[in-house]
């Protein structure tokens, strides 16, 4: 999966949030200064492109909406942040992180339960 540019990320946080929208509606809710209609219009067409984002087609308006969904992007970004800067390793990466924010070490024990009841709640959902 392509990465996305930080202006193509924003836009595609915004229909994450609302589901479906228009480049109008998308304009409205962005942070000021406020990009042009155009410059939002262009990039939902190239997130179409890039095969992230579909659209209903209303006489000459679109309602846009996401294909690819938040967490099918972040397990792909997480994949190649992991791969590019810890060699793969999601021990590296942990541990990077631990140090970076003097993590205690009941805070990190506290992650790792958090961890396994993820882990353990995701096998309960896949036997279902």
């Amino acid at each position: 999966m392509k990465e996305l540019t930080k202006a193509e990320e924003q836009v595609m946080q915004l229909l994450w949030k609302q589901e479906k929208a228009f480049v109008k509606e998308l304009v409205e809710r962005m942070p000021d200064p406020k990009p042009a209609y155009n410059t939002v219009s262009t990039i939902i067409r190239i997130l179409e492109r890039k095969g992230f984002v579909g659209h209903n087609a209303y006489g000459k308006t679109h309602e846009y909406f996401p294909l690819i969904s938040r967490k099918e992007y972040t397990r792909s970004f997480m994949k190649n942040f992991m791969r590019n800067y810890f060699s793969g390793s999601f021990q590296e990466m942990v541990s990077f992180f631990a140090k970076e924010d003097n993590m205690s070490l009941s805070d990190l024990d506290e992650l790792m339960e958090d961890v396994k009841r993820d882990m353990k709640n995701e096998k309960t959902e896949s036997d279902e």
